[in-house]
């Protein structure tokens, strides 16, 4: 849920990019060059070592749009933060640019579709996505949780006004350090779909994990999450 999570990563010029389209297109050019002669390869993007985060990205063979890596440590149990990822309803409290987020369809406790839509502003259509998850709860052979997280476009017919996110595949790993501690691990891919000019959707997907990351520390710390003793929807732990 990714994001995202959905790593996660969307397709518009947010008001709060510092750079003007120019300036910020030949940035990326200039990425773009650099990353000819490191295909294939993790580039560092940001390292927050008082947050306790990194992220990467990556230029793919054959692939104009990189993926993106996130690692980072939480200061939550597992059991929260399996809460805040399972909470669909706020995921637009802290997934980057996200104005709409709902519950489309629960399959089991182990899978579910939601539907999510990411603000662009300007002259650029909103974007939506369908993504399914899919849930491998925690057991001690394992030693940890995971999310996957794909795009699912076809679940429902197209929104008006609204761009269908074409691709959105990747996973999110949590691995609990201790009681109260857990790192999150997550890497993938996303294309907006639409015409959107590459260097934008580059800029996003490096901005955007390390933000949403940001707000996913934030509401591990909301008593709501770390308090809440209720059953879950989903499965975390087996």
């Amino acid at each position: 849920m990714l994001k995202k999570i959905s790593i996660i990563a969307f397709a518009a010029i947010t008001a709060l990019v510092p750079l003007t389209a120019s300036a910020a297109a030949r940035d990326d050019v200039d990425d773009l060059r650099a990353d000819s002669k490191r295909a294939n390869e993790w580039v560092l993007v940001k390292k927050d070592r008082l947050k306790n985060i990194t992220t990467w990205s990556k230029r793919e063979d054959g692939q104009n749009i990189r993926s993106f890596k996130v690692d980072m440590t939480l200061d939550a149990s597992l059991e929260t933060v399996a809460r805040v990822h399972f909470d669909v309803e706020n995921i637009k409290r802290w997934f980057w640019e996200t104005k709409e987020s709902r519950l489309l369809k629960k399959v089991n406790d182990k899978e579910y579709y939601f539907y999510q839509v990411f603000n662009a502003p300007l002259t650029v259509p909103d974007r939506d996505s369908i993504v399914h998850v899919t849930v491998e709860p925690f057991t001690a052979k394992r030693g940890y949780m995971m999310l996957t997280l794909t795009a699912a476009p076809d679940f429902m017919p197209p929104q008006p006004g609204k761009t269908r996110v074409a691709a959105q595949d990747y996973y999110i790993k949590f691995t609990p350090v201790d009681k109260n501690t857990t790192r999150l691990e997550s890497s993938g891919y996303i294309d907006p779909g639409g015409v959107i000019p590459a260097w934008t959707i580059n800029f996003v997907q490096r901005s955007a994990p390390y933000t949403s990351m940001l707000g996913l520390a934030r509401m591990v710390q909301l008593p709501y999450y770390r308090e809440n003793k209720d059953a879950m929807d989903f499965t975390y732990m087996e």
